[in-house]
């Protein structure tokens, strides 16, 4: 699923009649719809005046990867998307909301983030861009003040990072556990995702919790035994930090094996430090997305074009850390299908922006601006495995992006500058 050759969308347009009037066949092949039970001459809002809509679905605009429709209009019945077109052929509805020839684009689809914690690293990050050591707990600092935090104030913050994102576009977004790393702390880290978000992952194996320090085995046997089984009905995916100083590559195998048992779906933090086994595992197994892929050989770049596996680049985190950029052109001219995410976390990248990545991606990381959008959208949904998301087709979810500038190039263009100017989510304006 590159770039070039996007994930399956539900529905297809239909063929036009050939025994219809010129005007059906008209509309027919200027739109698409889904099911007799979304029709779009009964749909409840209509954008219309869309300088630029990005559809990511080829067949419906220019055939491009973006599958862009300039003076475009986009129907919306209930929480989907019925019909996306040119606004010259839109279906009547008395609910007309007038872009006034902004851009739209699909809500972004944030596949990494970690956004049960408390406590704050300000210190850690102030003394790491100005050069000074420091030698406080890191994650483990993270840890202690989770730990330490009510229900409640996890909750409270959850909320605020949520709504900041969606401030920014973002729609859909996936979160992890991997803060407490008891039994009791990350089961409750995953029931307050779990309350915003079907796209919750178990990440247990963050690192070794801190009292087990000297027994990292009897760790890896809490993690998929007894912690597992109190984790995995709240949620979808397994994931493991496999890296030097936190899961060798047996660890993670067996981590994720577990998971895989419990019904939950691999994915995986791999090759973000230095080079490892974490890519060619992730492949191995089928994960969703191999997270990170920052020091890559040419087997790994190899594997993950051969595979399912996404590559989920999280820019922020070479910003916030002064590391070395993951080279997405290697990965995008080899075919590898890439998804950009915020990794938004306390440590090493405490960001919720979208936007802001997506500029990063143009201009440090080899993405152009349509690969860039496509990666946060599509590729973000590709990486979830889901194709209601990330699209702006008839059947997908109604998530879309109000753009206050004529072209989803801005995002890159005008780095750091607030452009989002509207937000729907399932079809309810939201900002």
């Amino acid at each position: 699923m590159t770039p070039g050759r996007p994930p399956a969308r539900p529905g297809s347009a239909p063929e036009p009649d050939p025994t219809a009037d010129q005007a059906t066949k008209d509309a027919m092949s200027n739109a698409t719809t889904v099911s007799p039970a979304h029709s779009a001459s009964t749909a409840s809002t209509l954008i219309t005046n869309i300088a630029s809509l990005v559809t990511n679905d080829p067949s419906l605009g220019d055939n491009s990867p973006l599958g862009l429709i300039q003076d475009a209009a986009v129907a919306i019945e209930g929480d989907r998307v019925v019909w996306t077109g040119d606004q010259s052929k839109a279906p009547a509805t008395d609910n007309r909301i007038d872009a006034e020839g902004r851009a739209v684009l699909p809500g972004f689809v944030d596949s990494h983030s970690h956004l049960v914690f408390a406590g704050d690293r300000t210190q850690e990050f102030n003394a790491r861009m100005s050069g000074r050591p420091y030698s406080a707990g890191g994650i483990r600092t993270t840890v202690a003040a989770t730990r330490a935090a009510s229900d409640g104030e996890l909750e409270a913050n959850v909320a605020r990072y949520l709504a900041e994102a969606l401030r920014q576009g973002t729609t859909t977004f996936e979160t992890k556990s991997g803060y407490g790393l008891t039994v009791e702390d990350e089961a409750r880290a995953l029931r307050v995702a779990a309350a915003h978000t079907d796209e919750v992952t178990y990440l247990g194996a963050h690192i070794v919790a801190p009292e087990f320090a000297e027994d990292p085995a009897g760790y890896v046997a809490l993690v998929t035994g007894e912690m597992l089984d109190a984790c995995a009905p709240h949620a979808r995916w397994v994931d493991v930090f496999c890296e030097k100083g936190a899961f060798d590559g047996d660890q993670a195998r067996a981590i994720l094996t577990a998971g895989k048992a419990r019904g939950l779906h691999p994915r995986i933090h791999a090759n973000q430090l230095s080079y490892g086994p974490g890519v060619q595992l992730a492949v191995e197994l089928d994960a969703a997305s191999a997270d990170h892929c920052t020091h890559l050989t040419d087997a790994d770049v190899d594997a993950l074009a051969a595979g399912r596996t996404v590559a989920t680049l999280l820019p922020g985190a070479e910003f916030s850390t002064r590391a070395a950029w993951p080279d997405a052109r290697r990965l995008l001219d080899a075919g590898v299908t890439v998804a950009l995410s915020t990794d938004c976390n306390p440590g090493s990248s405490f960001t919720s922006s979208v936007p802001f990545c997506i500029a990063l991606a143009v201009r440090d990381m080899g993405m152009t601006p349509d690969e860039a959008v496509w990666s946060a959208t599509a590729g973000g949904a590709a990486a979830l495995r889901r194709d209601d998301v990330g699209r702006i087709t008839p059947g997908a979810y109604a998530d879309l992006t109000l753009l206050d500038a004529p072209s989803h190039v801005h995002l890159a263009y005008r780095p750091g500058v607030p452009l989002v100017s509207g937000v729907w989510r399932r079809g309810e304006r939201v900002v």
